[in-house]
């Protein structure tokens, strides 16, 4: 029997109720699978009131002087409320507690270390970052144990101690997943992983981001060889469009790997897009489901391109938001190599990354996120030509692995914007074909994502 990867997000574990359906899930799943199951930290259904979030700010403090001790037991008191509300067995629920408050209690230490010193390394803003997932994987994996079902808190915080590797790179990720084969085969009952992977090179969340969990998780499925990856989420599946902003909007029912890619990148924050690349490698489908309405099919993301029905339209529409574009003009551009190098070296030195580019033979535009912004990079870009930074931004993007069998779409899709009145800064298509993206302003993306639907998608 394979095995299947279970993922929940930290909505998914933010009260009572919904822990209660997570056991429900996991307990249903293993009648017919062998399971994993990868946590994420027990989040508010407002993302900065979160446990990360939390933590990340106490790790501020900490560096300020500030009251990092009061946030510490804030976590601690909303944990142990909610260990005494599903952990049945009497004996279990004082374990899981005393277990809370030693994780807690060692973070305490780390926090005043670095309020003497003033200091903190990669390495130790990984372990903060870590702890909410030890707390919610221990206190998921004894709720299961107090209804019956064995299952084996595994805490992955050291797994990096024994991959000796300084870079980030294909024989890092083949390590990493030997390991956690290794891991998982050993475990006892339904292995209950923690998202947090231990302290990678550059960062965990330098490296990857906020969305590390589901990177585990996939790195996970990638391992197994899974038969699927859940990612279980308070979302019916992917979308033709943001359904708070598309009334007509419906679920995707299956998509291909190259697609979702496309829909996760402009607009959908599903799946991380680090986790697309590990499972696409491995050939394990995705399934997006809901935890709220688990019998809800949900859209499966398959990894195998060959089934891709050929319809010749797009299957969805997205927007991507707080978007700014630079632009670029110089003369020198003219005939003259290591412009563009000189750019991107700018560009990377400052960690911005560029979503769409456009250029011609004196200007170069492109996009980048308005948090990543960087006024220092723009200085040193002035050295190069002419800059002039836009801002209010978004980028709209229509998606379908058809639409390069299909003669007019791009037409359709200006036409539509034009029935808007909708003016158009820049102009893009991807490499593969599947996506055609443009910047408008950030006023008109309702109206934007509205008439593009209605043109393709109902």
């Amino acid at each position: 029997m394979k095995y299947t990867v279970l993922k929940f997000g930290g909505t998914s574990l933010g009260n009572t109720e919904r822990i209660n359906n997570v056991i429900d899930i996991i307990k249903e799943s293993t009648k017919t699978n062998k399971i994993v199951t990868v946590v994420s930290a027990m989040s508010a259904l407002i993302k900065t009131e979160g446990t990360t979030s939390r933590l990340i700010m106490a790790k501020d403090y900490a560096l300020s002087h500030g009251q990092y001790i009061r946030i510490i037991d804030s976590i601690l008191e909303y944990h142990v409320n909610i260990a005494k509300q599903v952990i049945e067995d009497k004996n279990l629920q004082d374990a899981t507690i005393e277990q809370i408050e030693g994780i807690l209690n060692k973070l305490k230490s780390f926090l005043k270390a670095i309020e003497v010193i003033q200091e903190i390394s990669y390495r130790v803003e990984d372990i903060i970052i870590g702890t909410g997932e030890r707390l919610s994987a221990c206190m998921i994996a004894n709720s299961l144990t107090s209804k019956g079902l064995e299952a084996e808190y595994t805490d992955l915080s050291d797994i990096m101690s024994s991959i000796k590797s300084t870079e980030v790179n294909k024989d890092f990720y083949e390590k990493v997943k030997d390991k956690l084969r290794e891991i998982i085969q050993n475990c006892k009952g339904v292995p209950i992983l923690t998202g947090f992977i231990g302290m990678m090179p550059g960062g965990l969340l330098n490296t990857i981001g906020r969305g590390y969990t589901d990177f585990t998780a996939g790195l996970s499925a990638a391992a197994l060889s899974a038969e699927e990856l859940q990612i279980w989420k308070e979302v019916d599946g992917l979308y033709t469009s943001d359904p708070n902003k598309v009334k007509n909007a419906k679920i995707i029912n299956r998509v291909s790997a190259a697609e979702a890619s496309e829909i996760t990148y402009y607009g959908s924050e599903v799946v991380h897009p680090m986790t697309m690349e590990q499972v696409i490698l491995a050939k394990v489908p995705i399934r997006i489901k809901n935890t709220l309405r688990p019998k809800v099919p949900g859209t499966v993301i398959d990894t195998d391109d060959q089934w891709i029905e050929k319809t010749n339209k797009p299957i969805a529409v997205t927007a991507k938001s707080d978007i700014l574009v630079i632009n670029i003009t110089s003369n020198r551009m003219l005939h003259a190599p290591g412009f563009m190098y000189n750019v991107f070296q700018i560009m990377n030195k400052h960690k911005l990354v560029v979503d769409l580019i456009s250029t011609s033979e004196v200007s170069i535009s492109m996009t980048v996120d308005k948090k990543n912004y960087s006024s220092q990079a723009v200085t040193e870009l002035e050295a190069l030509g002419n800059v002039v930074v836009r801002e209010n931004l978004s980028i709209i993007s229509l998606v379908g692995a058809g639409m390069k069998e299909s003669v007019g779409t791009s037409a359709r899709f200006f036409a539509a914007l034009a029935k808007k009145n909708i003016n158009i800064e820049m102009i893009s298509q991807g490499a593969s074909e599947i996506n055609i993206s443009c910047i408008i302003a950030q006023s008109h993306v309702l109206d934007a994502l509205q008439e593009i639907h209605d043109e393709f998608l109902i």
